[in-house]
């Protein structure tokens, strides 16, 4: 009357399928019980192998059962050859068996070594893709290094070739005004001037915002609007109209109202 669920699956908690007792009766040899040695994940279910190993046990047992009795000498003799061809089929399968089984692990080393093989090869390329990729970093800022220092002495060829004889020129003093990039306008750190230097006279320096008395003034000099304010009480909205109806947006609202709640 009681179930019960759990937290895992049937395959999960499953075990060994339940084999009952049983009882030989006396006189009778089940084929059934030969292969007892057969459990669950060791043989079982049967496959391709099981079958031939139970094909070939009921062959053997019914060779046993044409066996000649040990009754006289040639029965003897008969009974041995007939044991020793069997031996030697036996030692010629078991031959085979090992010869398949040689067969398998080597398929087995085979694609081992081609694995190894594949996953030492992807090295190699990693490792020569990253040492292209340094050789390349390194080829680039070599590159930029040479662009750069072509940059600077041609800008130093330039410049000297303006004053090639080492004359002093004069000074041009319209040019410098009316050019926004010259020295005038956008002197430079590197002759000498630190535009941070004495920027406290850019300060706006204000009597009525930076002393008391100032500010006493101003607030002296601002209307009565500034320092008292005047608030006004909003009007009520009137919802009905002059003849008595109500209006339809108060209805919407008394609606909207409603629909909130």
């Amino acid at each position: 009357t009681l179930g019960t669920q759990t937290d895992y699956r049937d395959g999960e908690a499953q075990t060994d399928p339940y084999s009952p007792e049983y009882v030989v009766p006396s006189g009778s040899v089940p084929e059934l019980l030969t292969l007892a040695t057969l459990t669950w994940g060791r043989g079982l279910p049967a496959g391709l192998a099981e079958v031939e190993m139970i094909e070939r046990a009921r062959e053997k047992r019914a060779w046993e059962a044409t066996l000649p009795t040990m009754d006289s000498a040639s029965q003897i003799t008969k009974r041995r050859k007939m044991m020793d061809d069997m031996e030697r089929k036996e030692w010629a399968f078991r031959e085979q068996e090992i010869e398949k089984l040689q067969e398998v692990r080597l398929e087995v080393l085979k694609k081992l070594l081609q694995r190894r093989e594949k996953n030492q090869n992807e090295l190699d390329a990693k490792r020569l893709d990253d040492h292209w990729q340094n050789h390349q970093k390194a080829k680039e800022e070599k590159i930029k290094k040479i662009q750069h220092d072509c940059a600077l002495m041609l800008r130093k060829l330039i410049a000297k070739r303006k004053n090639v004889m080492g004359k002093l020129e004069r000074r041009d003093i319209i040019k410098e005004y009316t050019d926004f990039s010259s020295q005038t306008y956008a002197p430079l750190s590197r002759i000498g001037y630190f535009p941070d230097n004495h920027s406290e006279c850019y300060v706006v320096k204000n009597f009525y915002l930076n002393t008391f008395a100032g500010l006493c003034e101003l607030e002296a000099s601002l209307p009565d609007s500034f320092t008292q304010a005047k608030i006004k009480a909003p009007k009520p909205k009137y919802t009905t109209t002059k003849t008595g109806f109500i209006k339809r947006s108060a209805r919407l609202e008394v609606e909207l109202a409603q629909v909130h709640q």
